[in-house]
């Protein structure tokens, strides 16, 4: 390894595990030949270097199973390249079932391989049992077969890379650890060591277990914590003969393979053990801890049960090695808000062999090109409400987490912990109203009314079905309540706000004081950033609402595009409230309430004025296709004009009935249609840019216009009432695959399920396609533009 630590390198790696050395690697493949990374102990000596290493290719997005396609592809060649061996053993995996909804739920995972390419199939449970004959297979109903699954060595495929990383100039610091990262105003400028101070322009952290006290020395939020991980190692099992598949119990918690002639049978049990932070400290190197069987015993009992041999086989050790959990069960990968120049690689929620190269590969691109490869919005590093980073809420949820891992990928299913973080205005009201709550960047928002017991988990009819289908006849028959209070409200003020707004917003934003604006908001890719509402108040006040896990993000976007511009961006989130009253009585209701100077607002126009005698301001828009008004006001105002509009007949309405409703209009919405790989052309909303440009991203689509870009994201309605979609679900024209869902729900104003979806192509309006659902085909039709009143008529009344 390097000797002498220099006085700068471009980019400093911390942390020696598959993610450092991986990033490292992808840093010096994109030019940067002089990144050095930094490791307090030996490299590989935190989580890497006991992982199981298991590589299922399959996730449930495109873009995290693309980022594992990856992983594996690096994996194969890297041999080849560097000369060190890597252990690649690709032996595909086995997924079995043992009761129905979990057949199901295999069977989702093997249409979504088909849309992403991936070779995954259906099998019998006798040919399951030919496959791993050791195993015990009375119970299994069912079975998926992935031939291109594999593992490989940990600390092998670690040495490949740090090999490739050297020879292209990249440089390694071993027992060099770090004691402060220096910043100034909110940038990395170097990192303090035992051996030294290092300016740097970056930082990767890369530091797992560790990963949240390292961010806080830069001032940054990283909620991640440890837990106990277990698996058992036997000694040499009459039976195995070479390698194995991967089995995969996920019914009883396991995951089991062969290792050197015995059993590795590792288990994600239902609720996990946390580490308290300070237990692992940086002594920490190639530990382990205690073995703790009382725990380990469910999990045993169920690996004797799928493992008969079990029972006269010796026991080699309970291996209990720590891994680091966030959240909600997905990395973080990316720019922290707090700090620029501060990159996150850390959190891998035990996948990290799996997810390390092509992780690796988007931390480097997003290093040297200012983004990811392309969109892992849901991993990024700015998603998660500060309130997360509290250590009671993380040594109670991740837990949790780690018990999800093999969970049944149930419709609505909540995480039960670290709950109650954020209440709305109205969360008292609401309980009293029967809410059925889910978390959104912390706050708890009402998915449904009514609820008398806790709903069953299944993916046939769910049981709150006749509670949206109520919100919704109410929403178009009369009036209702839908509470918009969590979405992400940003004030823009000052002489330069407009400016400003033309610079960052695609949109008509010009508009004068009064209107209402939706933009996109994209990047110097042309594809999408966010999507906004704006209220233009005043000549030098804006108010811009983004989605309610999108506030950290797009804050963090906005402020760093403002350089040069005298305006003031501020967060106002949490002092207002804001209802959504729509439907066919909202007119009258307005009109009892004394609504003044808001009564006669044109479509898209925000006024301020009073309701019930409180001071508001109201914008004549609808989200769900019914004539209303967005309406804010002080939080503390909140109950008493909820209380006006329940008195006055309006019943309250959940996201549940929100999602159906803005479906059945063709709206589309971040995360779900639109994300940093899709163009407003190709989303069908380029009515919402200024073909005269000025903006960011203008160019690109420019471009794009002039090469005949066309929309690609249309309508479904489905023949069947049977037809539960979830999203993701691939779509077929002809017997070939096009595209994918992306929302989907029941449209009850249309009598049948509905979604959105996207192709890689046009597709023509009327044009009959399949969809595949758990490997049954559905029939639906195509309609471009939306499925309930395609003029608008309604909502504009």
């Amino acid at each position: 390894m390097a000797d002498t630590l220099p006085s700068h390198a471009s980019v400093v790696v911390i942390g020696g595990g598959i993610m450092g050395c991986s990033t490292l690697y992808h840093l010096a493949k994109m030019g940067v030949s002089d990144a050095i990374l930094l490791e307090r102990n030996a490299l590989t000596s935190g989580t890497t270097w006991h992982s199981a290493a298991q590589v299922r290719a399959l996730r449930h997005s495109k873009n995290l199973t693309r980022m594992i396609q990856y992983s594996v592809d690096l994996y194969s060649q890297l041999e080849q390249e560097t000369g060190q061996a890597v252990g690649w053993i690709q032996k595909g995996s086995l997924s079995i079932a043992t009761n129905p909804d979990r057949l199901i739920h295999v069977k989702r995972q093997e249409a979504l391989a088909h849309a992403y390419g991936i070779d995954a199939r259906s099998i019998s449970p006798q040919e399951a049992k030919e496959r791993w004959p050791m195993m015990n297979g009375e119970d299994v109903l069912g079975a998926v077969w992935s031939p291109d699954d594999g593992r490989v060595s940990p600390s092998d495929v670690c040495a490949a890379l740090v090999k490739g990383a050297k020879s292209l100039g990249a440089k390694i610091f071993e027992r060099t650890g770090v004691t402060g990262v220096l910043t100034e105003n909110g940038r990395i400028t170097g990192v303090e060591t035992t051996q030294g101070t290092i300016a740097c322009d970056a930082i990767a952290l890369c530091t797992g277990l560790w990963s949240r006290e390292v961010g806080a020395m830069a001032g940054a939020e990283v909620p991640a914590l440890a837990c106990e991980h277990f698996y058992l190692l036997t000694k040499p099992v009459e039976g195995i003969v070479g390698n194995m598949p991967t089995l995969s119990d996920h019914d009883n918690h396991l995951y089991i393979r062969d290792d050197s002639g015995g059993l590795l049978v590792g288990c994600f049990e239902p609720m996990g053990k946390p580490i308290a932070p300070g237990v692992l400290t940086e002594a920490f190197e190639f530990g382990l801890l205690p073995e703790d069987w009382d725990h380990f015993e469910p999990m045993m009992m169920n690996a004797l049960h799928r493992l008969p041999a079990l029972e006269t086989t010796e026991v080699k050790m309970l291996l209990n090695g720590p891994e680091s959990f966030t959240p909600d069960g997905t990395f973080m990968l990316g720019e922290t808000a707090e700090t620029k120049g501060l990159f996150l690689g850390c959190g891998l929620n035990s996948v990290g062999m799996a997810s390390g190269g092509g992780a690796g590969m988007n931390l480097a691109h997003a290093i040297v090109h200012g983004h990811t490869a392309y969109d892992l919005t849901e991993a990024d590093a700015k998603r998660f409400a500060p309130i997360f980073n509290n250590i009671d809420h993380l040594m109670a949820r991740a837990p949790e987490i780690l018990g999800t891992h093999y969970d049944i990928a149930y419709p609505g299913k909540q995480l039960k912990t670290a709950r109650d973080l954020s209440k709305l205005p109205l969360d008292a009201e609401y309980r009293k109203a029967g809410a059925h709550f889910g978390q959104v960047y912390g706050w708890e928002r009402p998915l449904y009314f009514g609820k008398t017991a806790e709903p069953t988990m299944r993916f046939d009819q769910p049981d709150w079905f006749e509670n949206v289908k109520a919100e919704v006849t109410a929403a178009h028959e009369k009036a209702a309540i839908f509470d918009a209070s969590p979405f992400g409200k940003i004030d823009v003020t000052g002489p330069d706000a407009e400016a400003f707004l033309r610079h960052t917003c695609a949109g008509q934003v010009q508009r004068k004081a009064g209107s209402v604006i939706y933009s996109a908001v994209l990047n110097s890719r042309g594809t999408f950033e966010s999507d906004i509402t704006a209220h233009r108040l005043a000549d030098q006040h804006y108010r811009l609402f983004v989605g309610t896990n999108a506030i950290k993000r797009d804050l963090s976007w906005f402020r760093r595009s403002s350089d040069g511009y005298d305006v003031t961006l501020t967060d106002v989130t949490e002092e207002y409230a804001t209802l959504g009253l729509m439907g066919p009585d909202t007119a009258r209701i307005a009109t009892a309430l004394q609504a003044e100077g808001l009564i006669d607002l044109g479509y898209f126009k925000v006024g301020q004025g009073r309701i019930a005698g409180i001071d508001v301001t109201a914008a004549r828009l609808s989200y769900v296709g019914e004539a209303g008004w967005e309406i804010t006001c002080k939080a503390a105002d909140a109950n008493a004009l909820y209380a006006a509009f329940v008195a006055q007949g309006a019943v309250p309405a959940g996201l549940f009935a929100q999602t159906s409703m803005r479906v059945e209009k063709g709206f589309c919405a971040m995360g779900h249609e639109l994300d940093g790989d899709v163009n407003p052309i190709a989303a069908g909303l380029d009515f919402a840019t200024r073909k005269k440009g000025g903006f960011i991203g203008a160019e690109v689509l420019a471009e794009l216009r002039e090469k005949g870009e066309e929309a690609r994201v249309f309508s479904l309605k489905f023949d069947d009432e049977a037809a539960i979609a979830l999203g993701h679900e691939p779509i077929y024209l002809n017997g070939q695959i096009i595209g994918q869902t992306s929302s989907c729900a029941f449209g009850y104003r249309v009598g049948k399920p509905v979604a959105l979806g996207h192709a890689h192509q046009m597709v023509a309006d009327g044009a009959r396609v399949q969809v595949d659902i758990a490997r049954q085909m559905f029939d639906a039709t195509v309609v471009q533009g939306p499925l309930y009143d395609p003029d608008g008529n309604r909502m504009k009344v």
